[in-house]
């Protein structure tokens, strides 16, 4: 009995679906638009529109994973469930005090977010921890009972307990979490020793706060998600795409959904990696353009750039992630004059419903797809392989009517400067992830993706100075399929604050010894055998000089430290720091801040699919049809229009051209050069001849 895989990438306009047979590599695709009102629903209702067009029986799908932007958007829009916080005495303040700088420096205007901890939903208990995790004065349970009462008043769902240097010492908190679990059974209780046992305490103050406020919200979506994948009839567990880029079962996520982010671009970056090994390239940065937001993220020789903080609606939030630099431009953003009478594109959006006005949903403001359809860049009939019927007349009424009177300029150049002001926002994030990393966007391949990535990634590719794009062979779903090509991940980290020397590996190989232990554990839940599955251990410590701040990630080659290893760890960071920074200490001394252990259990790859093109005579596309479109270095011209499916391997062909399928459309400029590979995917040179 075959098994099949099925990934689900829920965006703010479209869920995309893929099925894959592993055993033959062969794919089945569906799109279908997010209920945002409703997404778990739209969801289900997707899974049992692919299984019945794939013909195959729902006991037989083996792994099903899912890539979310529900704690994403709850924490973005303030939607958490009612929170409250138990501290160390005196230490109640902590969210409010933050670190005392305001969010942009020469903005008096702008205001500090609110914290999901209202004033009354925090309590103080008496205890107190040094900072080597010593009991200076022991817990007061009758302080924690009085604490109980007091927020069981304030109708909170969830609880955080955030004791000073629990990091170091967690007895205190676990004992506070059977306390409340005898008195308040029905409440969701996070440890900052669980969630975030690393020193500062505003960030593991924070962390552990914004985790508890998703907890209560995202148990209700992956329960209500699971019971209606059971009553489907697939019995294998459900799975949720992380922010690290790997994927992990339900009951993990529900106890951490910090951890999910960007699980849905992180599928479209883990996707480009395979993708690199597929070709060979290498060095990628991602353009994942959908209807919402656009994602990019850098790749470095196979490996995606890797953060441990980030910020999420002003808070540092710190949780191991890809490197994914999100903006508010996509195919819905909306075009509007500001109070100066400029053209302005995005960050609003359109979304699913109304969508564009050319969707024809009662959309009335112009968009960057309604752009799109004015200059003869997507198709003015329909889209989604004829499932949804386009309306170029109002695309051309909601820019003449919004845009164009107020600029004074004609609607097909109101819908050009919609396009530029787009692109180049665009432009600027493909320079955050690259640039102001100090690499160079030349050196790297732009992979277009996203129902509307390929439609802009040539124009962005050369505002950037790059050369080359590829574009997926399927790069509407191209996230969801990377959610099936990720393995099984989780990441771990403790703080063992200590000189890097001999005297120190003691401690250091304790906390590694710890850390081991929590990874054991993690196995063993997610119901890992480490005999019969591939499982690869990366251990990482962090330095920095004595009295720095900051840290370097350095690798260590395995979890049992000696004096030879710690010199070989503090040598190379001294060479990280002068290729960073542009200079070393080598006579200053170097300490030990964290201890990190990644886990990664492969789950395997799929093949590519065996399919035959159609229509395809001698290496070129048979009698394409032609249509006016609009180009940078030639304005309108007459454009052959092909169809996707037309281009077999081995295919070359001359821009300018429109490369139309069903769930997207790419743009090839004049000038430029395309090669269909063995897997079907667009390299485009956009400089054949320099």
């Amino acid at each position: 009995m075959s098994e099949y895989w099925i990934g689900i990438d829920t965006g703010g306009t479209f869920t995309d679906l893929v099925l894959a047979d592993p055993a033959s590599g062969h794919w089945h695709y569906h799109k279908v638009p997010t209920r945002t009102a409703d997404p778990a629903q739209g969801i289900l209702d997707g899974i049992g529109e692919i299984i019945e067009l794939a013909a195959v029986q729902p006991a037989d799908v083996g792994f099903l994973v899912l890539g979310t932007t529900l704690a994403t958007n709850a924490v973005l829009e303030g939607k958490w469930a009612r929170t409250a916080l138990m501290a160390t005495s005196g230490f109640g303040d902590v969210l409010a005090l933050a670190r005392q700088r305001r969010p942009h420096y020469f903005n008096l205007d702008v205001r500090k977010p609110v914290p999901p901890v209202a004033a009354d939903c925090c309590a103080e208990v008496v205890e107190r921890l040094d900072a080597d995790g010593e009991v200076v004065r022991a817990l007061d349970e009758t302080s924690v009972l009085a604490a109980i009462d007091q927020l069981k008043s304030t109708g909170a769902a969830a609880v955080a307990v955030c004791f000073l240097h629990a990091y170091q010492n967690p007895q205190h908190e676990a004992r506070v979490r059977e306390l409340i679990h005898a008195q308040w059974p029905d409440v969701h209780v996070c440890l900052s020793s669980d969630v975030l046992p690393e020193y500062r305490e505003y960030e593991r103050f924070v962390t552990t706060v914004v985790n508890a406020s998703l907890v209560p919200i995202m148990d209700a979506y992956l329960a209500r998600f699971e019971a209606g994948v059971e009553d489907i009839g697939v019995s294998s567990a459900a799975h949720v795409m992380q922010s690290n880029g790997g994927a992990a079962t339900t009951a993990t996520v529900r106890e951490r959904p910090i951890n999910t982010f960007f699980s849905g671009p992180a599928g479209g970056a883990m996707g480009a990696v395979a993708l690199g090994e597929e070709t060979g390239v290498r060095n990628l940065i991602t353009f994942d353009m959908g209807g919402t937001s656009t994602d990019v993220c850098l790749i470095r020789d196979g490996r995606p750039a890797m953060k441990n903080e980030r910020d999420m609606g002003g808070f540092p939030v710190q949780t191991r992630t890809i490197d994914i630099h999100t903006i508010g431009a996509g195919g819905g953003s909306i075009a509007w004059i500001d109070a100066g009478g400029m053209l302005k594109v995005g960050p609003q959006s359109a979304g699913a419903y109304p969508g564009p006005a050319a969707y024809g949903r009662g959309g009335e403001l112009p968009t960057v797809t309604d752009a799109n359809v004015i200059l003869g860049r997507l198709s003015p009939a329909s889209l989604l392989g004829g499932r949804m019927d386009m309306y170029p007349e109002r695309a051309f009424d909601a820019v003449e009517s919004v845009v164009a009177g107020s600029i004074r300029k004609s609607v097909e150049d109101s819908a050009i400067g919609i396009l530029e002001i787009a692109n180049a926002h665009m432009t600027g994030a493909v320079r955050v992830i690259s640039v102001e990393q100090g690499e160079d966007p030349r050196d790297y391949t732009l992979v277009a993706f996203g129902g509307a990535g390929p439609l802009h990634a040539a124009d962005v590719a050369l505002m950037a100075g790059m050369r080359y794009v590829i574009v997926p062979s399927r790069p509407g779903v191209f996230s969801a399929q990377g959610l099936l090509q990720s393995d099984r991940r989780a990441d771990f980290s403790l703080t063992r604050m200590t000189a890097a020397n001999e005297t120190s590996l003691p401690v250091l190989n304790a906390g590694l010894v710890e850390l081991q232990r929590r990874g054991d554990a993690w196995l063993h839940a997610e119901k890992i055998d480490d005999v019969t599955t591939d499982v690869r251990y990366e251990w990482q410590i962090d330095l920095r000089y004595e009295g720095q701040n900051s840290v370097l990630i350095v690798d260590l080659p395995d979890a049992s430290l000696n004096a030879g290893k710690i010199r070989q760890a503090i040598d190379e960071y001294h060479e990280r720091h002068k290729a960073l920074y542009g200079y070393d200490l080598p006579k200053q001394a170097v300490e030990v801040v964290n201890l990190r252990l990644t886990i990664v259990a492969v789950h395997g790859r799929i093949g590519v699919a065996s399919t035959t093109a159609t229509d395809a005579i001698e290496g070129k596309p048979q009698s394409p049809a032609t249509r006016r479109v609009w180009f940078v270095s030639t304005g309108f011209i007459e454009t052959p229009v092909i169809a996707r499916d037309q281009l077999a391997p081995g295919v070359v062909f001359q821009g300018p051209a429109i490369v139309e399928q069903m769930d997207t459309t790419t743009v090839i400029p004049p000038g430029s050069s395309v090669r269909v590979d063995a897997g079907r995917h667009l390299h485009i040179d956009l400089h054949p001849n320099s």
